[in-house]
Order: C-alpha cells, then structure tokens, then sequence
C-alpha cells in the first residue's frame, strides 16, 4: 500500500458495513475501530503527517456507509482523537493502543448494561421486540442467567425481517417467543408487560432513532401503558445534537421492499425504503446505559459529560 491509500480492510469494511453485512450499533463499531488500526498498522506513509491524512481518509470513507449510525462517527472521534505523535511510529502506536482501549470498553459496556436492564425484569413478565438489537438481548440473557422467567413477542421487522435473528436467540436461551407480523403488534400489547427496543442514535433532547416501526410501537404502547424502555449503549449518544445538529435518516435500496418480478409489476410506483424513525422521549419510560438508567429528558447531561459542549469532527480537519 502506498502512502496516501485507503488500505483493503478499510474498503471491505465499509462496503461490509454499506450492505449491512456488518449490522447494529456495537458490531459497526467494533468493525470500524478494527479498521482504523489496519489502517494504521498497514500503512506505508513516510512521516506522521502523511500517515494522519490517511486515517482521516478512511475515516471519512467509513463515516459515509451509515449516515443514521452515530457509534460510527463517535467511533471514528475516539480513534482519531488520539492519533498525536510526531513520527509514523508514535502516531501508529497510538491508534494501535486507543483501539484496543475502545474494544475493551466496548465488551465491558454491554455487560454492565445488561445487568442494568435486567433489573427491570421479573419473572412471569413479557417483553416484546422491535428489530435485532444485542444490547436489548444483553438485558434479556442477563434477567435469564438470574432465574429470571420470561417470554417474548417479537415482531418480525420488515423488509429486511431482523426480527428471526431475535427470535432464534431467545429460543436458543429457552424463552418462549411468539412471532407475530409487525401490523399485529398493536393487537399484543395488552399481553406485553415491557417494550424493549435499542437505538442507533439518540439525541440530546431524548429522542430516539431507531429501526423504522418504533416510533409507531412506543407511541401504541404509551397509549396501552406499556413501558417502552430504550436498552443503548452511551456510544449511541450523538453529540453533535448538543448544538443542534439533524439527524439524517437514511433511505435504503427499494429493492429490500420489492425484488424481482414485483420490482417490474410496479415499475410506475414510487417506493420508499426509509430505515428509521424517531420515537419523541415523551414515549419512551426510561433508556438503559452501561452508566445506569435516564429518563430520556435528562440524557443531555450525560451527553455533556461524555463527550463536552463540542465534540468536533477530526475525520474533517
């Protein structure tokens, strides 16, 4: 690789990520941290300059794959911010030293949360959910290994039917789970004790970003009485919303919603494929961190306290 290259890993990983092969919040953040090491391992740059305008490269080619995903972007913070170093040594050494730092933080953080959340659990309680997410499931196999008695109604989540992921898992656990399409969710609340959902970003006045149907979900369950509780790592915080940056939602290929033959048969139908939602934090009863439990109206302090008034983007300096 010559200086001034993106190196393969970082190309595989975006497009890994781009075509969701690489998926949820932790598992990009993981992959992405991991690719900014490569980067910096692999790298031929004569001098540190030249070696730091490489990771920034990367960076911003990885940071263009999800626009909607915030542990990307505060992944990439987190690397990069720690890329001082007057030599191509010192400067890989680094990055080589904050990535290891970040992954640890990052096994450590779901594990924490876990327990947090399990604390919400009882036994005889059901909880139904909404997409795959694996800090949600943190709380579920936490409350299990406890002796904790569940069962579970989990939606399908279409198009892309993240819901059988779920579902295989908690069967795997021993929870009994009833699968049900998403427009029957509604019809299942009065059976649900606990809406458990993740987040791909949450912003500073509490709202929460999450797969497209949650905003629809909590809003029924609020009107139920059903807890909607938001299991999110603190990495899901985005920062720049402190000053009043817009969440981008992103819009997926519309061949996830019609392939194929049906693709032709509505060739002169406008199709949407937005992937998210965002969901008020009047809806939401409370979010679950590896730090404790927030209601969403006071999430802005921790944010704060995290990440500062200005977080910055160094992968754009």
């Amino acid at each position: 690789m010559g200086d001034g290259q993106v190196c393969d890993a970082v190309t595989d990983t975006a497009n890994a990520i781009a075509q969701m092969e690489i998926r949820g919040a932790v598992a990009i953040a993981d992959a992405t941290a991991a690719a900014l090491r490569d980067q910096a391992t692999q790298s031929s740059a004569a001098d540190a300059a030249t070696l730091q305008a490489e990771l920034r490269a990367a960076a911003r080619r990885l940071h263009d794959t999800r626009p909607t995903a915030v542990s990307l972007p505060n992944t990439l913070r987190y690397v990069l911010n720690s890329m001082d170093g007057d030599t191509v040594e010192a400067v890989r050494t680094a990055v080589v030293s904050a990535v290891a730092e970040f992954r640890d933080r990052l096994d450590r953080a779901q594990t924490d949360l876990g327990a947090v959340g399990a604390s919400r659990l009882s036994t005889g309680d059901t909880v139904m959910t909404h997409c795959h997410s694996t800090d949600v499931l943190a709380c579920i196999v936490t409350a299990v290994n406890q002796g904790t008695e569940l069962s579970a109604i989990v939606k399908e989540t279409r198009p892309r039917k993240q819901g059988h992921m779920t579902a295989r898992r908690l069967d795997e656990l021993g929870v009994p789970v009833t699968f049900i399409v998403d427009s029957a969710a509604h019809s299942y609340l009065d059976e649900t004790d606990h809406v458990f959902v993740g987040a791909d970003t949450i912003t500073a006045d509490g709202s929460v970003v999450n797969k497209i149907g949650t905003a629809g979900l909590a809003a029924s369950a609020r009107e139920r009485g059903v807890d909607v509780v938001v299991a999110a790592q603190t990495l899901k915080l985005d920062p720049e919303t402190l000053s009043g940056g817009r969440v981008d939602i992103e819009h997926r290929d519309v061949g996830e919603v019609l392939s194929g033959e049906l693709s032709q048969e509505f060739d002169s139908v406008d199709v949407a494929n937005p992937a998210f939602d965002r969901t008020p934090a009047r809806h939401v009863d409370a979010i679950v961190t590896e730090r404790g439990q927030f209601p969403p109206e006071s999430i802005v302090m921790l944010m704060r306290e995290l990440y500062g008034p200005e977080p910055g983007r160094p992968w754009e300096a």
